[in-house]
């Protein structure tokens, strides 16, 4: 076995820079030099802005108070994406459901998406049967409350964050140096490559020759050490995924006093546009394919969609996006992290996650500085699965479409390939419900996710399959009638007993009222301050 690592150094800032300087720091030995050169020339693309359930896990393991997160990074909550127009029901009209940060339960043993297949919830959609978290979007709730007395119908939830992610990397930034990264604010003019082909240094522009043991390229789409120096193959997904545009803008909130506590995702003429509401605006954008609408075309659209909620003479910046990955995310001595190793379309916020995931990977998977190939290669293994199981669940929603108004979805659905496990797993759900069979090594997304999918598209209403589900078990309806009764009242205690959203951002950031102390760990929070449950 060779030495061991003692110095790390990350090319390029941004999230995923200050994401990687700040957890490792937190979780590597303390002689394990990290140092962290970013160019001072070369912006960040800053719009990832939203996450998924466990970045309040990361966050708290590196340390950083909830608190100054929430006020720092204008930060709000989030309980799933609402998914407005990707299709349409038995009567042309468009569907809108929700992905929840919510599994639902066994009745009886059996899944309740069987049930609901096959008895319905009268008015009440999938999520609605078993959950209140639409009901808690809708009331511009969120699932934390105030000062309430009597005992909580929904102690736990799972929550991720809306977040500003200029100011994330300003306030990781912030705290990387403060707990003793190194800092070099310099551009990088060369890589210098050993006699074996890996990074021996890096040449830059004003410090001059850099030498580096493990290498984290961080540099973006421009992928700087990975692909231009390495030469690793860029695998595009153009053949997967259709969209290769994005424009991105910011709005004001129509009514300051009303925040929703969930992404959205609209489906418009040639691609979708998000809704990710912070605390102080909103951030949206519109990804469309290039080969349907042109910047201009895309632009009027978007700005149509927005309507009154563009400030006048908005211009959306445009962001050429290269979907796909390098080959492999782990080269000789280099580790690609972010957009570097790879970029698929924000439709699920993954991007934050891919680079926590490709962190605690590393950690499993440390290298000596031998850098042994059983090490690289179980690295890569995870990683690719990691990919191709976003790539997968993303191509799910534009290949079960139905819409028939606009030569775009047509395509979506009809002339993207989709992966050979994905199309397997597709006709497999014609006949029955996904089973955790299905997707043993799922790192995301659950076969309950994909339920939530399926059900909430109605694609059994709609054709998909024969309408008649494959199931060995019983399936009476009086006990599914009995949990219908339990969860409408459940759903209506957990809406009374929840709080504004807004106003438990106030109490967080400390602005409720003068003099007030917000809690330094999320959960139940009162006025006082008090928490009184962990809610993750």
């Amino acid at each position: 076995m060779g030495d061991p690592v003692t110095s790390i150094t990350i090319v390029g800032g941004g999230t995923a820079g200050w994401l990687a300087a700040c957890f490792l720091r937190t979780k590597c030995a303390t002689k394990i030099k990290i140092t962290l050169i970013e160019s001072p020339n070369v912006p960040t693309v800053g719009v990832g802005e939203a996450t998924v359930p466990h970045m309040p896990v990361t966050l708290r393991e590196m340390g950083i108070d909830d608190q100054e997160f929430m006020r720092r990074c204008n930060a709000s909550f989030k309980m799933g994406v609402m998914f407005n127009d990707w299709n349409v029901d038995r009567k042309g009209r468009f569907i809108r459901y929700m992905n929840p940060f919510a599994s639902p339960p066994r009745i009886e043993g059996v899944e309740a998406g069987h049930y609901f297949q096959a008895y319905g919830a009268g008015n009440r959609d999938y999520i609605r049967s078993f959950s209140p978290l639409m009901d808690l979007f809708e009331s511009w709730k969120c699932p934390f409350s105030l000062n309430k007395q009597g005992e909580d119908p929904m102690p736990r939830a799972g929550y991720a964050y809306h977040l500003d992610a200029v100011k994330f990397a300003g306030l990781l930034a912030e705290r990387g140096r403060d707990h003793g990264i190194e800092h070099i604010l310099d551009d990088v003019d060369d890589v210098e490559l050993d006699e074996r082909g890996f990074v021996a240094a890096l040449v830059l522009r004003e410090t001059g020759r850099h030498p580096v043991q493990l290498v984290l390229d961080c540099t973006g789409f421009r992928g700087l050490v990975i692909q231009k120096a390495l030469g690793e193959p860029f695998d595009s997904y153009a053949d997967y995924l259709g969209n290769d545009r994005a424009m991105a803008l910011q709005v004001p909130h129509p009514d300051p006093e009303k925040i929703r506590a969930a992404t959205q995702s609209t489906a418009l003429g040639a691609g979708w546009s998000w809704a990710v509401p912070l605390f102080n605006r909103i951030g949206t954008g519109y990804v469309f394919s290039s080969a349907h609408r042109t910047d201009d075309e895309a632009a009027e659209e978007f700005l149509a969609h927005l309507g009154d909620m563009a400030p006048p003479g908005a211009e959306p910046r445009v962001i050429p996006m290269r979907v796909g990955r390098s080959r492999r995310a782990w080269v000789k001595n280099c580790i690609a992290l972010g957009l570097s190793g790879g970029f698929i379309e924000p439709l699920e916020s993954t991007a934050i996650h891919m680079i926590d995931m490709g962190l605690r990977w590393l950690l499993q998977y440390f290298p000596s500085q031998d850098y042994e190939d059983a090490t690289r290669d179980a690295y890569n293994r995870v990683s690719d699965g990691m990919f191709n199981e976003v790539r997968d669940f993303i191509c799910l929603h534009y290949r079960l479409n139905n819409r028939t108004d606009d030569p775009y979805w047509m395509d979506s659905r009809t002339q993207l390939k989709i992966s050979d496990r994905l199309e397997h797993l597709l006709d497999l759900w014609k006949h029955q419900l996904p089973t955790p069979l299905d997707v043993p090594s799922a790192h995301l997304f659950t076969y309950n996710v994909f339920t939530a999918v399926l059900l909430g598209k109605q694609v059994y209403d709609n054709g998909y399959g024969d309408g008649q589900l494959n199931r060995s078990f019983a399936l009476p309806e009086k006990p599914w009638k009995a949990f219908l009764r339990q969860s409408a009242a459940r759903n209506r205690a957990v809406l009374d007993h929840k709080a504004d959203h807004r106003r438990v951002l106030l109490a967080l950031r400390g602005e409720l009222r003068a003099g007030m102390r917000a809690s330094t760990r999320l959960g139940e929070v009162d006025e006082s301050g008090a928490a009184e449950s962990a809610l993750f």
